[in-house]
């Protein structure tokens, strides 16, 4: 994900919203969430926000590479809110490719196939 230009609460409602959507349609294991490109945001991180982590993993995310925007209230909001997170495993990064390093060396769990 390439998040870019402003955000306020709505708007990344909606874009979390299609993240969602988007692994559902496609399961993977890992996601490179990439927030540098914000140049204004007065969106937090909220109960709404652990509650879509939460649905995200159970959609099959194990790790987030979290690329933190420069704005130090939105560093800290995400911060905070995602040391407490058991999954999906979440990493934070003030760069792409320390995000991309980190994110290619997880290995995810194999998930077990169902017989029908």
């Amino acid at each position: 994900m390439d998040w870019r230009g402003e955000y306020d609460q709505d708007a990344t409602h909606a874009a979390c919203l299609l993240m969602l959507q988007a692994l559902q349609n496609r399961p993977c294991a890992k996601i490179l969430n990439d927030n540098s490109n914000i140049t204004r945001t007065t969106m937090k991180l909220t109960a709404w926000g652990a509650q879509w982590l939460e649905e995200m993993h159970n959609a099959g995310l194990e790790y987030i590479a979290w690329v933190l925007p420069s704005s130090l209230l939105a560093r800290q909001a995400v911060e905070t809110a995602t040391h407490y997170l058991q999954a999906p495993q979440v990493g934070t990064f003030d760069d792409v490719a320390s995000a991309y390093v980190w994110l290619q060396q997880q290995q995810p769990v194999p998930q077990a196939v169902s017989q029908a």
